[in-house]
Parts: C-alpha cells; sequence; structure tokens
C-alpha cells in the first residue's frame, strides 16, 4: 500500500492543509498525527468556506477514514 506523507518544513502558514485537500481525493486515510488547534487551514467546500484546527482537511472527501492520532493535543 502506497503512503503519501505532507510534512512542514518551516514553523506553519506552508499551505499544508490545501496540499493535504487536493491529495485527499486520491488516498483512502487521511491522518492528523501530532500538532494541535492554535493553527488552522482553510477549505472550500460546496462554495463556502471552512476553516479546520483538528480535522483532517480530507474529512469532505466522500469514502475518506480521517483520523486524528494520538499526538495531536485535544483541549476539551
Amino acid at each position: 500500500m502506497p503512503v503519501l506523507v505532507v510534512v512542514g518544513m518551516q514553523w506553519g502558514d506552508e499551505g499544508k492543509g490545501k496540499i493535504i485537500d487536493l491529495f485527499a481525493e486520491n488516498v483512502d486515510v487521511v491522518a492528523r498525527y501530532q500538532g494541535g488547534h492554535n493553527a488552522g487551514h482553510t477549505i472550500c467546500f460546496d462554495e463556502k468556506e471552512f476553516v479546520l484546527h483538528l480535522i483532517p482537511s480530507g474529512i469532505f472527501h466522500a469514502g475518506k477514514l480521517c483520523v486524528i492520532g494520538n499526538g495531536v493535543v485535544v483541549d476539551p
């Protein structure tokens, strides 16, 4: 099973969320493995903008499993 990994080499604002959203239609699972809710990524879907903080960017693609890993900080 091939794996695609997107890693940011700066400290945010690199456009990782938009890149993940583009690749999400070609994968089965989209996972976020670390980080917190301090940064967000904006996804346009159905002519609306959604700002996601913890949810993986592939959430709007039908039939994709989105996973929040155990390294993600969740502030209830």
